[in-house]
């Protein structure tokens, strides 16, 4: 039956590097933010439907904040609706962590709450049964 099934959010935790800022000041592109959903994804599928799957769209993108090299990002995302085939998913990534190099090069602090830097919705398709 499609549309019944429910699932658990899968999230998860990284730091934004050097390498992952493009543009001046350290600003991280948000490619990267729309990377770690498709990791979020991945790892739904494979909870839900025991593979991959392959991600076919997103329906919307919502870049709220900036994101800096030194930051810590949080990629939480939850199917909210199971077609046939298709899984439609809604993502947030968070900033819980911001890098505070105008204090000194290794100072962060916790935010608290923290920051929502996208927000996203899409579809992956799931191979049949």
């Amino acid at each position: 039956m499609s549309g019944e099934r429910s699932s658990a959010a899968v999230v998860i935790r990284t730091r934004m590097s050097a390498g992952d800022a493009h543009y001046g000041g350290n600003l991280v592109d948000g490619a990267r933010i729309l990377g770690l959903f498709g990791d979020v994804a991945t790892e739904l599928l494979i909870r839900s439907d025991g593979d991959e799957g392959l991600f076919a769209a997103y329906e919307s993108v919502e870049f709220l904040a900036p994101v800096y090299a030194g930051d810590f990002i949080e990629a939480a995302g939850r199917i909210v609706r199971f077609g046939d085939r298709s899984r439609t998913i809604e993502f947030e990534a968070r900033k819980v962590i911001a890098a505070a190099p105008e204090r000194s090069p290794s100072a962060a602090a916790v935010l608290d709450p923290p920051v929502v830097v996208c927000r996203a919705r899409g579809t992956c398709v799931a191979p049949k049964r």
